[in-house]
């Protein structure tokens, strides 16, 4: 099977570059199932269902969330009746938090398969159920190469520590962990000893002349004056289109390649061929 993981789409230069980019790299890599990380798309702040709705006629079957999941109010119903949109799996029972973490896909050829998204606690403003015990839940309950033909995991977080461990902790129960939130393509595509591909993190789809996305002058107001300055804006430059590639064995749908993604915009280009 082949996979794809897009990170965090950061306002209209990451939406435009999911837009542009996306339904060629689908039909050019022969991609199966492509998931994107959403959270960022709405003016750099949550989800509307109209963007939603866009990246899936572009190509995308999953829409992940993170801790901007609510940033737009109407994320809290769209997603109950949007079973191709997660949320962070971990949140507290007593939460009630709408929609879900977890789901099986069905692919037209019969082949299935599982989306996890757990949101880490350390460095994090908002600290949720233990993310290790939510995706060892999941995972038991879409067994790979049982009920699942693939299961992606994304580890949405800020510490890398963070994100390695719980790739270390799926390895050889997941076809790929991969961790969003930072918007920072890292270089270590690997993958792990049980056949996990695994990377730190995506990276973001967004312009990258800026501070993770946002312009570069109010990040530099705040970092010099420790003032709050104004909210935050994405930068409005040409977008960089990132993610990561994965093919799997269809006998175990566990990892037999992974490759980095990066299209247009400031970084270098990196498309698998």
């Amino acid at each position: 099977m082949k996979l794809a993981f897009f990170g965090d789409v950061v306002g209209k230069p990451g939406r435009q570059a999911v837009l542009d980019h996306l339904p060629g790299l689908k039909a050019r890599l022969r991609l199966d199932f492509v998931v994107v990380n959403a959270e960022n798309s709405a003016g750099g702040f949550g989800l509307t269902s109209a963007i939603a709705e866009e990246f899936f006629a572009a190509g995308a079957d999953c829409l992940t969330l993170g801790d901007h999941a609510w940033d737009q109010r109407e994320a809290l119903t769209y997603i109950e009746r949007e079973p191709r949109l997660l949320r962070p799996l971990n949140y507290p029972p007593a939460a009630k938090a709408p929609g879900k973490g977890a789901n099986l896909f069905s692919l037209p050829d019969g082949r299935r398969v599982g989306v996890i998204q757990v949101q880490g606690n350390v460095f994090m403003k908002q600290v949720l159920s233990n993310p290790f015990s939510a995706v060892d839940e999941a995972l038991d309950s879409m067994p790979l190469g049982a009920v699942a033909d693939a299961v992606i995991v994304d580890m949405h977080c800020e510490a890398t520590s963070e994100k390695m461990a719980m790739g270390h902790y799926c390895d050889g129960r997941a076809s790929l962990v991969v961790g969003s939130h930072t918007h920072v393509p890292t270089a270590d595509t690997m993958i792990l000893e049980a056949g996990t591909a695994y990377q730190t993190d995506a990276g973001m789809c967004g312009d990258y002349d800026s501070v993770i996305g946002m312009q570069k002058q109010i990040s530099l107001y705040r970092f010099e004056t420790q003032l709050p300055g104004e909210r935050y804006q994405p930068a409005l430059g040409e977008g960089t289109l990132c993610g990561t590639y994965v093919e799997t064995d269809d006998a175990t749908g566990l990892a037999t390649r992974i490759e980095a993604i990066r299209v247009g915009g400031r970084l270098s280009d990196a498309v698998p061929f």
